[in-house]
């Protein structure tokens, strides 16, 4: 806010003596201007302390001159003495006394230019005082943005600094939070103004004759994400600059706040995604603690994986409370066995085929994972609905093998590579390249490793098994026994 004129003829080093006008002090004098045109007002914006020696200022042309000053909405008018008058002229006085307008004497000792830098360092102060309240409310802003209301504390710290009410609305104008008794009642009435906001980073302001009104598009990762009203009655100070900082201090807290909001579905499924990496590792210890973060346990075994390329966003959500997440283009759903398991198989249909494993223990998910991918790929180039692993071809022949005698064939053959610490990844990377007759790039995407990767384990089983695995005839028999061990 300007210095009134009270602290400018106040500020004793200037001498000044008011004439006329003493109960119209307290104008606020927004800069100094000196002119001693006749008609000084076309180069003049309204607030000025006015001074001029009276060079140009007669005694018929007092009460005109004085007239066009009030008009142009002056502060008051300073008369230099000692040049051209050696008192004020008691006709500029009288005009003056007339017209409303305070009248300043100005000694010669006073030069104009110690007026206005006296003016300029008040106005400096003021801004200053301004801008120092500017960082505490923005400090408080952000202390309130900090707590457990979030949002809501945000917009009640806010109201409580400049008065009015304010709202946050969602991108579709729907309430948030609001504070304030008049803000539920204002909201309907800015729904065709928001409409013009619709879809773009912008704002726009309201005024009536008894309320001032901002509204801004709230924006981040270049969309809306909603939006944010504030009104305060009118007045002298109801936006004044700072009170605009305030308020795009709000603002910006408002929007991070929504943009938290909007990216924690996305982080959460990033953690799943990690969880479900984990336990394909091996590591259930560890898939355990990072799933405690989002404050869920692991589903009880024994568990049935479902594999869908269907819509990520509509799978997640039909699966409800299952664990699901993304796994290269599938996304893997857990279900306990029995009716929950046909539960979700029907839930996810309407989002394209679904391929079901066979259930296994937590510690054992890859292989239940991999079977309900290749029953995927199977449903799919079968073009059926659900595939279930059990189902797949091939199955039926391991069914007619005595079942004592084929897992301690597949226990020998494959022991030396089971054994070799925990390196499941051994088992689960032969499968895939077995699956994928060998082929490197198909295998490798498959597991979600690169190629070079796949080649290292490869050698490896060959090592340890002291086996050719290129060979056709070694290649059907460890197939046999990865299906046996599952």
């Amino acid at each position: 806010m300007a210095p009134t004129l009270r602290r400018v003829v106040a500020h004793a080093p200037l001498r000044l003596r008011v004439l006329v006008g003493e109960d119209l002090l307290d104008r606020p004098v927004r800069w100094v201007a000196v002119s001693e045109l006749e008609d000084p007002t076309p180069f003049l914006e309204g607030g000025e302390l006015v001074l001029s020696t009276g060079m140009r200022i007669r005694p018929e042309t007092a009460g005109p001159y004085v007239t066009r000053l009030v008009e142009r909405g002056v502060a008051g008018l300073g008369v230099g003495l000692g040049l051209t008058h050696e008192t004020v002229p008691a006709a500029l006085a009288e005009a003056a006394e007339r017209a409303g307008l305070p009248l300043i004497e100005v000694p010669r000792e006073t030069a104009f230019v110690a007026i206005g830098k006296v003016v300029s360092e008040l106005l400096a102060a003021e801004q200053y005082e301004e801008l120092t309240r500017a960082f505490a409310v923005q400090g408080r802003l952000t202390r309130a943005a900090l707590r457990p209301e979030g949002t809501h504390a945000v917009l009640g710290r806010l109201v409580a600094e400049i008065g009015g009410w304010a709202a946050l609305l969602d991108d579709t104008g729907e309430v948030i939070a609001t504070a304030g008794e008049r803000a539920r009642g204002r909201v309907p009435a800015l729904r065709p103004e928001l409409a013009r906001l619709r879809g773009r980073h912008a704002s726009l302001t309201l005024s009536t004759p008894d309320e001032h009104v901002i509204v801004q598009a709230l924006a981040g990762a270049g969309r809306v994400r909603g939006y944010f009203a504030v009104g305060a009655a009118t007045g002298e100070r109801t936006f004044s600059p700072v009170r605009h900082t305030v308020v795009n201090v709000a603002g910006s807290l408002l929007t991070l706040a929504l943009e938290q909001e909007a990216r924690r579905p996305a982080a959460e499924r990033r953690v799943r995604a990690a969880v479900l990496r984990l336990l394909l590792a091996g590591e259930v210890d560890g898939a355990r603690a990072a799933l405690a973060a989002l404050g869920d346990p692991l589903p009880e075994p024994p568990v049935v994986a479902l594999a869908t390329r269907g819509d990520r966003d509509g799978v997640i959500e039909a699966a409800g409370g299952a664990f699901a997440a993304a796994l290269g283009e599938e996304t893997i759903v857990l279900a306990a066995s029995g009716e929950e398991r046909e539960a979700l198989v029907g839930a996810l249909g309407p989002y394209g085929p679904v391929g079901a494993g066979e259930p296994v223990g937590i510690d054992r998910l890859a292989a239940g994972v991999d079977q309900a991918r290749r029953a995927l790929a199977a449903a799919q180039r079968a073009g059926v609905p659900v595939m279930h692993y059990a189902a797949l071809p091939g199955q039926g022949l391991l069914a007619v093998l005595d079942p004592g005698a084929a897992q301690a064939f597949a226990t020998a053959l494959l022991a030396p590579m089971l054994e070799y610490g925990t390196r499941a990844d051994l088992l689960e990377s032969l499968r895939a390249y077995l699956e994928a007759n060998g082929h490197w790039d198909a295998a490798a995407q498959r597991l979600g490793v690169h190629r070079h990767t796949l080649r290292y384990r490869m050698r490896k089983v060959a090592e340890l098994l002291g086996r050719d695995i290129d060979d056709p005839a070694t290649r059907a028999e460890l197939w046999v026994a990865c299906s046996i061990i599952g």
